[in-house]
């Protein structure tokens, strides 16, 4: 092996070698340095509202003076529905249920009073909850009941009425322990459940319970007149469409203008990024294209001594394997340098992030790691591959 590598490494254009390498390195680089930072600017925007998803809107119909007084519904009609169903940039659609039944909520902290207070209930369909499968769900007879409340909820106890009342201040951690004291009646029907907070949402401000319940509930507590859905919620492409915002104001219906434009910022941000690690992958690319042509290069200058040692009784995978190893390697070390650049990088714009987001939580690396992971065995196995092949050529001229 060693008298192979001595007579094939003459002729080896360290310059060419040194463009392939710097080339991948920043190829590399932007890569992973794109799917680590979409990561943890994802993060940010989860830890906002870890229950929906940024492409999710929320439709309801503006209430007017008149309306109100008289009586004139807010909910949707069915031709309505299915002209929101019908838009280019709806990919779904789904009705909030409301509550047929009166709702008593209370819950007990040690040493001090109990606190309870009327509310409602909403569901819609769970494929548009972000919750974990095992956390959310409900099958007749069960008595605990998994429960999304709104942060502002949260917000409006700690800092309105247990200020008032001396009360502690409660985290979501904390709250999310505490089982609530859930009464329901209608119906001639009374029933106490267990409530389990499965998270806090601060983009619906509702109480929402699976959409199973929601049934099971309205059939057994209801007298029968069901209510009609007054809020719609809906899955989009691109929710920087401006059809959206012309479709909202052409039918006077209402959403949330923060949460709207959080989710075109979501959006823009992912195309950003999108186009950065096109342009890593392109580059990888055309490194890759580099390191091979330097391959055939030096094997061509060296095209007699293989044919020779070809003859002397070397197989093709002995005398490709110093050429494999050396492209091999090189992926290794930049890859291996590549993942030290992008800590240090991460720490750099973590910290920037920090200041903007005090205690946003630092995700894993995991993924960044399983991409250029991949990256490395398929640039590698494809140089292996090459390199082998244009050897075995060699060899069947000889024949």
């Amino acid at each position: 092996m060693k008298l192979v590598w001595k007579l094939l490494r003459q002729h080896i254009s360290i310059p060419q070698f040194a463009g392939f390498f710097f080339a991948n390195l920043i190829g590399m680089l932007i890569i992973l340095l794109g799917v680590q930072f979409y990561n943890d600017i994802q993060n940010v925007y989860d830890s906002e509202d870890s229950l929906m998803k940024s492409d999710y809107i929320i439709l309801n119909k503006k209430v007017g003076t008149l309306g109100s007084i008289i009586g004139k519904s807010g909910s949707f009609s069915e031709d309505e529905i299915d002209d929101i169903e019908d838009q280019d940039f709806t990919k779904k659609v789904g009705l909030f249920t409301p509550s047929n039944y009166n709702v008593r909520a209370s819950f007990d902290i040690e040493g001090f009073s109990k606190f309870s207070t009327e509310m409602f209930f909403e569901s819609v369909p769970d494929e548009f909850v972000d919750v974990k499968s095992e956390q959310w769900g409900y099958k007749e007879g069960e008595t605990t009941i998994p429960i999304v409340l709104p942060k502002n909820y949260l917000d409006l106890y700690n800092f309105g009425f247990a200020q008032s009342r001396s009360l502690p201040k409660l985290s979501a951690g904390i709250l999310g322990a505490i089982k609530l004291r859930i009464q329901i009646a209608g119906n001639g029907h009374v029933e106490n459940f267990d409530g389990r907070i499965a998270g806090f949402s601060s983009r619906l401000n509702t109480i929402l319970v699976p959409q199973a319940f929601m049934q099971w509930a309205n059939e057994h507590f209801s007298s029968g007149n069901d209510k009609e859905a007054q809020r719609i919620i809906l899955e989009v492409d691109n929710p920087a469409d401006e059809a959206i915002n012309a479709f909202i104001q052409d039918h006077n219906y209402e959403t949330d203008t923060d949460k709207l434009q959080a989710s075109k910022t979501n959006y823009v941000l992912k195309v950003i990024i999108g186009i950065v690690m096109s342009v890593g992958l392109l580059i990888s690319i055309l490194s890759f294209y580099i390191l091979m042509l330097s391959v055939y290069l030096l094997v061509q200058k060296n095209t007699t001594k293989l044919q020779n040692l070809l003859l002397l009784g070397y197989s093709p995978a002995k005398v490709s394997m110093p050429y494999q190893l050396l492209t091999v390697g090189l992926n290794v070390l930049v890859f291996a340098l590549a993942w030290v650049l992008l800590v240090v990088v991460r720490q750099i714009y973590l910290a920037m992030l920090e200041s903007f987001f005090p205690g946003m939580e630092r995700p894993s690396m995991m993924m960044a790691l399983g991409v250029g992971v991949a990256l490395l065995l398929i640039v590698s196995i494809f140089n292996v591959v090459a390199v082998r092949s244009k050897i075995t050529g060699i060899w069947r001229q000889k024949e």
